[in-house]
């Protein structure tokens, strides 16, 4: 990436230094890898290095599409007794519908390479395409319960597998595009646009589609299934036609890159794919905080896909486990963007917002296990509280994404974005695939699915504690002068 991009002004440090980019153990390192990756650079360019006015408008289409992808992942689980009746599923069925997305991320590699070889455009050309395919297979019109439910299960898949390229392109998107006080902020919006997808699921399912006689899948008349059905297939051919729009969009208007890099660190040469990979294994530190992240963001997610079944049991209502759903993601959310916005302005602080976020959420999902088990730790078992400990803990989960995502890439730089993330996801995935295969054999008692969340917390808060940081790309932006 950058061949022909950089010239003598673009090689001078493009922001002054910060607080948190003193002096640090490894700093001599730093500086001669550093400047090695600068001089890698090519050494002519029609002009120094700039940012553009339609970095805007790629950064919209790229979280449009995360925003669909998270929408038509988590379509069945907020509306699983709704889809019991309407389709025959099972308990295996629902979870199987959510264990799709983690499935996805199998050939995550091969969307890495695909990433680091061919570019932006072409990896979400092929990522809108398999969402259009994945959306239109589950309208297809059949009146066969059994071959609807395979169409249905099929295009989950196809969803899924647009799943590595939403979640792992952000960063790279960002370096790409953006200058250096703007890469957190845009890395964000990018990757917190997905799971608002997951959370408006939340909304709109329960919404359209009525619930069959509470929150018991008990049998209704057919008259009334039918209905459900009908509510169902109007979500469905919704979905069907926004990602069609956004696929028409990316076609007609999607660069792989800015005619100028944005910075040194965009201009600079990477890793190759092989050199890549052996890097990330043989980084020990790199290993740490990618575990700090997969655990508890793999539980959560998880977790979060089957709300509704695990608030079944205490009687919240399908509508009620929708707005709680809604509220965390969307709390996490506008926290995320928040404080990657904050950490672009103060630089050299992910570390310490990461111990921040991650107490918090230890605290949070410790009080929603405990108030589930009412009968015996007494504490109050009501709406408010059941709102407050989801809600705070989506908020304080959610919102580390993208400063794990920020600090993944500053821990390895110069290994490419991509792959960075990519490795960092799928482990996040399998973790969260392994839950959802358990949760199909003990889908009868949940209460060791609560107790996952706090505990993968604790070991989280524990490997963020010990993690020694280092900020090789934003060193090389703000000292290196070649």
């Amino acid at each position: 990436m950058g061949s022909g991009w950089s010239s003598e002004e673009e090689r001078q440090p493009l922001l002054g230094p910060g607080p948190g980019l003193g002096p640090r153990p490894g700093a001599a390192r730093r500086s001669r890898e550093a400047a090695a990756a600068a001089a890698a650079l090519p050494a002519a360019a029609p002009g120094p290095g700039r940012v553009y006015g339609r970095r805007w408008l790629v950064l919209l289409l790229f979280s449009l599409l995360a925003f669909a992808q998270g929408l038509v992942w988590n379509t069945w689980g907020p509306i699983q007794n709704s889809a019991r009746q309407a389709y025959g599923f099972s308990s295996w069925d629902i979870a199987l519908l959510v264990l799709w997305g983690p499935i996805g991320f199998l050939p995550c590699f091969a969307f890495m390479w695909l990433l680091d070889k061919r570019g932006l455009r072409i990896t979400v050309l092929l990522t809108s395409l398999l969402m259009v395919l994945g959306t239109g297979l589950r309208c297809i019109p059949i009146s066969d319960l059994m071959l609807k439910r395979r169409l249905i299960h099929g295009g989950q898949l196809l969803n899924g597998l647009a799943g590595p390229t939403v979640m792992n392109a952000a960063p790279f998107l960002s370096t790409t595009w953006f200058s250096a006080d703007e890469r957190a902020t845009a890395t964000a919006i990018a990757s917190m646009l997905s799971y608002l997808g997951g959370a408006c699921a939340f909304l709109v399912g329960p919404l359209v589609v009525p619930a069959p006689n509470g929150t018991s899948p008990l049998l209704t008349s057919e008259s009334s299934r039918a209905h459900i059905k009908d509510r169902i297939e109007t979500v469905l051919y919704a979905e069907f036609g926004a990602v069609c729009l956004i696929f028409s969009a990316t076609l007609v208007y999607f660069p792989p890159r800015p005619p100028l890099p944005p910075s040194v660190a965009a201009a600079s040469q990477r890793l190759s794919y092989r050199r890549s990979f052996c890097r990330l294994l043989s980084n020990l530190r790199f290993l740490m905080i990618a575990l700090a992240y997969a655990i508890p963001l793999g539980v959560f997610a998880g977790w979060s896909g089957v709300l509704d079944l695990i608030l079944t049991p205490v009687h919240v209502s399908q509508v009620d486990a929708g707005w709680i759903g809604f509220w965390s993601i969307v709390g996490g959310c506008v926290v995320g963007i928040a404080m990657a916005r904050f950490a672009d302005f103060i630089r050299g602080m992910l570390k310490l917002i990461l111990l921040l976020l991650f107490s918090g959420a230890t605290l949070s999902s410790t009080w929603f296990t405990l108030t589930c088990l009412n009968s015996i730790t007494h504490l109050p078992l009501t709406t408010v509280t059941l709102y407050a400990s989801c809600i705070l803990l989506g908020v304080f989960l959610n919102s580390s994404v993208p400063i794990f995502f920020e600090l993944f890439v500053e821990t390895v730089y110069p290994v490419p974005e991509g792959i960075t993330c990519g490795v960092v996801t799928f482990l996040s995935n399998m973790f969260m695939g392994v839950l959802l295969f358990f949760l199909t054999f003990y889908h009868t008692e949940l209460s060791w699915f609560n107790w996952c969340l706090p505990g993968s917390c604790l070991l989280s808060l524990l490997l963020i504690l010990c993690f020694r940081e280092s900020y090789d790309r934003l060193y090389l932006d703000v000292v290196v002068s070649v």
